[in-house]
């Protein structure tokens, strides 16, 4: 019994050991809640008594997500469509080049088309060398049409437009570099124009324009000429003689075979497919650049042989602006250019309708829409028959 004893107590200390400290944890859990208990109605008397100041700061320290991210969801598509609001940027051409070649380039709305209604614009690309004198004229043109439309001009770097905030043309300069006439600086002022233009997703078609140019009908004929048009307007011919293919250099092969060397004039209209195929082009850029020098002009070269090689059934052959290289005989470098005395209704009837050319496979009369070169001087008579000959102001 003594050995049974001995046994049983190390047990029941054992088990006392245990209970004591279950039962100081029931007691140290009743003291807690009671503290918490207290904490709670003296937070709950500070809320009574600062009730004010409580509201007043609690939409600054707590805002629930749901209602945050409601706004931002909804605006999300908006702030990627929305063209920038100026043309100045801090880009460099390869970063902009690179932003331009990602640009979206879907057709219509709908199935395999933007998912938003959108308005097509037309973009024009003023190449020029600094002043605009045609741009009253032009200003006269755009009116009445804002969300149709988008400018850009490129300049000469020094070159600070003094355009007032009512004028289409305010802060419409993109960042330019020198261009230099016959080099292949000026296909990088195309292209650069081109990709400052893509960036607003709602431009469709793409206009190369200088300063000395006019439009010769109003805005809504133009715009319709360029939406129901099924190619775009570049001139692409080859020319066996000295000034065509005798300008070829054997070093343009493989990417460029002699047959496939290609001349035009430098003013042209391109859809936005052809106008992302521009700028992305790294594949025969780099050869019109080491290999296409005077007398090799590669701004009457390059978009022409590239585009016709790539999108032959896409190209009307022919451009939109009309020149006269008569004055000048036939080894004239530049066309004439047309002063005050040289303004006549008569005149600009004549370019307006004085030719045939193919639109969508059928003959017609209509085949120039811009015409140059145009001197300051003829600015005030080509204001006066506007209203009456051209179809605007």
């Amino acid at each position: 019994m003594e050995d049974a004893k001995q046994a049983i107590l190390p047990a029941a200390q054992a088990e006392q050991r245990r209970a004591f400290p279950a039962g100081m944890l029931r007691l140290s859990l009743g003291f807690l809640l009671l503290a918490v208990g207290a904490g709670l109605s003296a937070f709950g008397l500070f809320l009574a008594r600062h009730s004010e100041v409580v509201a007043a700061a609690a939409p600054a320290l707590f805002r629930p997500c749901v209602a945050a991210a409601a706004p931002e969801e909804e605006d999300a598509l908006e702030r990627w469509i929305r063209p920038p609001a100026h043309a100045r940027h801090a880009m460099t051409d390869e970063e902009l080049l690179w932003l331009a070649s990602s640009a979206p380039r879907a057709r219509g709305q709908g199935k395999g088309g933007y998912p938003f209604r959108r308005v097509p614009k037309m973009a024009f690309m003023f190449l020029a060398h600094g002043p605009l004198p045609m741009a009253p004229l032009w200003e006269r043109f755009f009116r009445g049409n804002e969300g149709r439309y988008s400018i850009y001009v490129h300049t000469m770097p020094l070159y600070r437009a003094n355009f007032t905030s009512d004028s289409v043309f305010y802060r419409r300069q993109i960042p330019s570099k020198v261009v230099q006439w016959g080099q292949i600086t000026m296909c990088d002022a195309e292209r650069r124009l081109l990709a400052n233009a893509l960036l607003d997703i709602s431009n469709e078609w793409f206009v190369l324009v200088s300063e000395s140019c006019i439009p010769l009908f109003d805005f809504n004929t133009t715009y319709q000429y360029f939406q129901n048009s099924s190619q775009s307007f570049v001139m692409s011919f080859d020319d066996p003689g000295k000034d065509g293919r005798g300008r070829y250099n054997l070093n343009m092969a493989p990417e460029v075979q002699l047959e496939q060397w290609r001349k035009g004039w430098q003013w042209f209209e391109v859809d936005r497919e052809l106008a992302i195929a521009i700028v992305r082009d790294t594949f025969y850029y780099p050869k019109f650049k080491q290999f296409c020098r005077p007398g090799c002009y590669a701004d009457e070269h390059y978009i022409q042989t590239m585009l016709t090689i790539e999108f032959t059934h896409r190209l009307a052959n022919r451009t939109v602006t009309w020149v006269d290289w008569s004055r000048g005989g036939p080894y004239a470098a530049h066309p004439a250019t047309f002063g005050r005395g040289d303004i006549t209704g008569e005149f600009l009837r004549g370019i307006r309708g004085g030719e045939a050319c193919m639109y969508n496979d059928q003959n017609s009369t209509m085949c120039h829409l811009f015409a140059r070169k145009f001197a300051p001087s003829a600015l005030e008579p080509l204001l006066e028959l506007a209203p009456t000959v051209l179809g605007f102001g």
